[in-house]
């Protein structure tokens, strides 16, 4: 039976087509700061969650149901397909993933594995197929971290704010670092590719940190990559999106790939974007601490850059980077009811 109540407002928008008011989704928007969430973490760490396609599916429907967006996006995390390659992580609170033995040679890279998803993680296919057959009224957004940022987590062991030992092995052991790419890359796809014949109707890759990285040793050392995941992808006929923190430097390259949606976080106003010459539609870019300031001064920014967004077709509202914990759910309901009525005049 066809959802007739299917809301397709966030897909026009990644293909540049009209819509009645311009569609917003949350980075985070499952978890961190919902009260419902924060219980079930009580009982559950983030993979038991991921694990139970049930509790998941859950979660991961929240945030519509009670902020009312126009997508949600698959709860779970970038480090959920590591172990099928033989990575073993650890999330820890407070601390985030760890993983007890770094790469440190061609050889450590060489041990990889491959993912085979439907028996490695059938949990989260599980859960897609739970969410778009019998749950959503919005579309869907599965997602895989990219592998440079997923390359940062399995060099330095864990989260790191220097990004030292991955430079160094990027530079140094450059026969290495490309074939991990090489594995990463593949391994993207498939995870991907997976994720969207379940039922995922869109994609976003995370290059989270990729923003640590000058433009020129992106495009020697990751881009390639990036061309070979996004020319794969693109085969599915499902928007795909590409977001990084403090990467507006690497806005146009991102421009250039086979993707459909290019997103900005606050650094990079999307007036500058279009300047430059991004023609692609754009997501973004609401600083998240503005979600802690009075109501008056988060109203105006909205608005400013709902203006700057819908000077063209092609815009998707969302923040610059997660929702963190101190959030107040209510204001995320008054945001996106600002968001819908704004843009529908």
């Amino acid at each position: 039976m066809i959802n007739t109540r299917f809301n397709d407002t966030f897909l026009k928008a990644c293909q540049k087509e009209k819509t009645d008011h311009v569609p917003v989704w949350y980075m985070r928007q499952a978890g961190r700061s919902q009260p419902e969430y924060r219980k079930i973490k009580e009982k559950y760490s983030l993979f038991e969650i991921t694990h139970q396609p049930e509790l998941c599916a859950y979660v991961t429907e929240l945030p519509v149901k009670n902020y009312h967006v126009d997508a949600a996006i698959l709860y779970k995390d970038i480090m959920t397909p590591l172990p099928a390659l033989g990575v073993q992580v650890e999330i820890k609170a407070g601390i985030g993933p760890v993983i007890d033995h770094p790469i440190r040679s061609l050889a450590d890279v060489e041990k990889l594995g491959v993912i085979h998803p439907e028996e490695d993680i059938p949990y989260v296919l599980d859960t897609i197929k739970l969410l778009t057959n019998e749950m959503l009224t919005v579309p869907l957004i599965g997602f895989s971290g990219a592998p440079f940022t997923l390359a940062s987590y399995m060099i330095e062991g864990g989260p790191t704010r220097n990004f030292h030992k991955t430079k160094a092995f990027m530079h140094g052991e450059q026969k290495a670092w490309f074939a991990l790419m090489d594995k990463l890359g593949e391994m993207t796809v498939t995870y991907v590719k997976a994720q969207i014949r379940a039922g995922a109707k869109a994609v976003q890759i995370f290059d989270s940190w990729v923003g640590t990285v000058s433009r020129q040793d992106y495009c020697y050392f990751i881009k390639p990559t990036m061309e070979k995941i996004f020319t794969a992808l693109r085969k599915e006929n499902v928007p795909l999106i590409m977001f990084g923190v403090g990467a507006s430097h690497l806005a146009l390259e991102w421009a250039s790939l086979p993707l459909d949606v290019v997103g900005l976080d606050w650094r990079l106003p999307i007036q500058e974007a279009r300047n430059l010459g991004i023609t692609k539609a754009l997501q973004g870019n609401l600083e998240p601490s503005l979600l802690l300031a009075p109501w008056d001064v988060l109203e105006a920014k909205t608005k400013e850059i709902l203006d700057a967004g819908m000077e063209q077709p092609g815009y998707i509202f969302n923040l610059g980077h997660g929702v963190f914990p101190e959030v107040h759910p209510d204001t995320l309901v008054k945001l996106t009811a600002l968001i819908h009525e704004y843009s529908r005049k």
